[in-house]
């Protein structure tokens, strides 16, 4: 488990934290404990996320088993540095819907003394790094990285497999649109669904030779 580092107050330097898995691997639940212990220990907290994700509330950030804390949904990682004055922990879930922006705007919430914790996708549902994740990752003091359990093979999963036919790269969902899977059931789903998308290919393929033979006969 993640031990909070002690504050050293003759450095005026915070940290970044960041708390990556796959989708249902307990990501927002582990934020959202280390923003409580922060608030319950009387600290100035304020806790943002992308406006763009609204899957359980407008404002509250929300796991998966419905814990809850209140934030501030912002269009832009720009807009956080003047909402996040005056701080001591900064809690900022979802991170990879946010453009690069949000790089900076961690490393210089630290640089002025604030504790920053980063929750968000590590990989997309293709299996690559996500959006700003990996800067952040390689930027920041602490990385904590926690696994779903694979719901086909039972092992640690750290693939997000989207079940739903979309190619978009952000399509907010839950159990209906993502499984959670280890490298094996991944791999093999991901087969699976090369072949049978060849197969649609070939049988439109077809199809289309077929209607031109007709019109031409």
């Amino acid at each position: 488990m993640f031990l909070e580092n002690t504050v050293n107050h003759k450095e005026q330097f915070g940290w970044i934290e960041v708390i990556c898995g796959s989708m249902f691997s307990g990501k927002t639940e582990e934020l959202i404990r280390r923003l409580k212990r922060a608030k319950f220990a009387r600290q100035k907290v304020e806790i943002f996320k992308p406006a763009v994700d609204i899957r359980y509330d407008d404002e509250m950030v929300v796991s998966h088993d419905s814990n809850e804390i209140r934030s501030t949904p912002v269009p832009a990682a720009a807009n956080i540095p003047i909402l996040a004055d005056g701080c001591d922990v900064v809690g900022i879930d979802e991170a990879q819907f946010f453009d690069d922006e949000i790089i900076r705007v961690c490393n210089d919430l630290a640089n002025k003394g604030i504790r920053v914790i980063v929750a968000g996708l590590d990989m997309d549902f293709k299996g690559n790094p996500f959006g700003p994740m990996p800067s952040l990752m390689a930027t920041a003091e602490y990385v904590t990285k926690v696994h779903a359990i694979c719901t086909r093979t039972g092992n640690l999963a750290q693939y997000s497999y989207r079940k739903a036919a979309s190619d978009a790269l952000v399509l907010l969902g839950e159990v209906d649109e993502y499984e959670p899977l280890s490298r094996a059931a991944y791999y093999k789903s991901m087969l699976r669904d090369k072949v049978r998308q060849m197969k649609v290919n070939d049988a439109e393929d077809i199809s289309n030779k077929d209607s031109k033979s007709n019109a031409q006969s």
